[in-house]
């Protein structure tokens, strides 16, 4: 996450200010010129009372005669100095008469612990001494009140924070408990004896839900990378309509479930960005898929793209839920959600909309969030730089291509994972596969079956695929052993882990059909 900026006000004009009570006007005058010619502000009050409303406003200290202090009002300002906040202890400072000292003097510093007596008649430099003495005082006093402010404005963030985690761990759990069930329910009716219409139901049912897992999952890891500036991205000429089209495409399923109307506004001509293709689907998925979270079924969610002024401007409209003022710009905070409520039907995350301000800063845009209030729908609008037109790249669908046959041996501890991709790897391409499930045994199947490419779990038992893999290449028979990572761990860490453990390259599952095939057409390059 982002460094949590705390604002802490620095002492007001007010709060350096020395209130003055003299006996009369020339006294008043003279303590005001001493201070001013001392780079002192005083403020002077006409009696005790009125230095009792300027307390309240602010002060550095408080300069009265003995005099003053027998004048009505006194008992209200003892009782305000004594109400003052636990780091506040305002400096008085008393001229009193000359001989023997004062009882009510004595009385007020018995009551109030911060009292310094001056006898008069008093020299310019002692009491200018003694009130610059007392302003430093005073300025100690507000350095421990910025640090209290500053102590609560953190444990404030924490408290959020940990509000922020508790509700997100919680709505984590249901999200992926949502895909969960129906994956049960599906595996509980595929019995041996399945009819075909089931298995095909099951089989589709059972693909998107985990595709709906996947999906989470690569969110939490892209909103980590961008947090530590750890993604990359690759920037192209993109048309814009070709990134939308794949985002509705993906956003279809949802806006279908809700029933909701759907409207697409397009330019005529073709307008091209510098983005990155995959990162602008799903900007644009996000947000639709958003939308339509937030607007009840029958309800209309409205996408609209055109150019303005050397930008493109994208805007996702809904007659939704609405977002209260105070939201609008604490939406795009991760895992920020809109309402805490125990009803969890709206789904996600809260990181949607932090991937799409992240997302959208990367590739040069803005992005900001319209809403009358709760109740009456809202609108996201981002904005791109257009760039001089260039034709899009075509895209084919892809279908496994003839390959030579290789022995490749798959370690994992999943048997399922283990199991479905050796099928794919008999299946589409005929290669010889043996398999492990820790990792002694796969040393063992490696040295019994001599493979042309392996493709190691890391969090193995026994030996991790780390330790496997620095075994196979001390070995010289394993020297031109093709051997791949294929884990859960995506850090930029672990890669440099796999790297330096002898890997050849380093892949996250799940990985695609595509990177799998052309990892399998690859012959070891031997470094340095």
């Amino acid at each position: 996450m982002n460094a949590v900026e705390f604002s802490i006000a620095p002492p007001t004009s007010d709060e350096e200010r020395i209130l003055v009570v003299a006996p009369t006007d020339k006294d008043a005058a003279l303590c005001r010129t001493i201070l001013r010619d001392a780079g002192m502000s005083a403020m002077v009050c006409s009696d005790v009372r009125s230095v009792c409303d300027e307390v309240k406003i602010g002060a550095g200290a408080a300069l009265l005669t003995e005099e003053a202090i027998m004048l009505p009002g006194i008992d209200a300002l003892i009782a305000e100095l004594q109400a003052q906040p636990a780091w506040s202890d305002l400096p008085m400072i008393v001229l009193t008469r000359e001989g023997a000292d004062s009882e009510l003097a004595l009385g007020l510093l018995r009551t109030l612990a911060n009292v310094t007596l001056l006898e008069r008649p008093v020299r310019v430099s002692t009491l200018v001494s003694a009130l610059q003495s007392a302003l430093r005082a005073r300025r100690r006093q507000y350095q421990i009140r910025a640090h209290i402010e500053h102590n609560e404005q953190v444990a404030e963030s924490l408290k959020r924070e940990a509000q922020q985690k508790d509700e997100f761990l919680a709505m984590l759990a249901h999200e992926l408990r949502n895909p969960l069930a129906p994956i049960m329910n599906a595996l509980e009716l595929w019995t041996p004896d399945v009819d075909v219409e089931t298995a095909r139901w099951a089989n589709t049912l059972m693909k998107r839900q985990v595709n709906h897992i996947v999906h989470l999952v690569d969110d939490l890891m892209d909103i980590s990378r961008i947090m530590r500036g750890r993604i990359q991205l690759q920037l192209e000429s993109v048309e814009i309509a070709s990134a939308i089209h794949h985002a509705i495409d993906e956003a279809k399923p949802i806006l279908t479930t809700q029933q909701q109307h759907f409207t697409l506004s397009l330019p005529s001509e073709p307008i091209y960005v510098m983005a990155d293709e995959h990162r602008l689907s799903q900007i644009v998925s996000n947000l639709l898929t958003n939308a339509a979270k937030y607007t009840n079924p029958g309800g209309k969610v409205e996408l609209k793209a055109e150019r303005c002024d050397g930008f493109v401007e994208v805007s996702v409209c809904d007659t939704g839920i609405g977002i209260a003022p105070e939201m609008l710009e604490r939406i795009f905070e991760p895992f920020a959600q809109i309402s805490a409520s125990l009803d969890r039907s709206r789904g996600g995350l809260g990181i949607g909309l932090a991937l799409v301000r992240r997302l959208v800063e990367m590739q040069g845009g803005t992005v900001k969030a319209r809403s009358e209030g709760p109740g009456s729908g809202s609108e996201f609008v981002f904005r791109l730089p257009v760039v001089v037109q260039k034709p899009p790249k075509p895209t084919h669908a892809w279908t496994p291509t003839s390959m030579p046959t290789r022995r490749v041996l798959v370690v994992d501890d999943n048997l399922a994972a283990a199991i479905t991709l050796g099928k794919m790897l008999t299946q589409f391409w005929g290669h010889e596969v043996a398999m492990a499930h820790d990792g002694p045994a796969a040393i063992e199947k490696a040295i019994a079956q001599r493979p042309d490419v392996a493709l190691l779990d890391i969090g193995l038992p026994g030996l991790s695929g780390y330790e496997v893999a620095q075994r196979l290449r001390a070995m010289p028979e394993f020297a031109d052993t093709l051997l791949i990572a294929l884990t859960g761990y995506g850090q930029d860490e672990d890669r440099r882990h796999s790297l330096e453990a002898g890997f050849d390259d380093h892949l996250v599952k799940p990985v695609s059909v595509t990177m799998l095939e052309d990892v399998l057409r690859r012959e070891r390059v031997h470094r340095g």
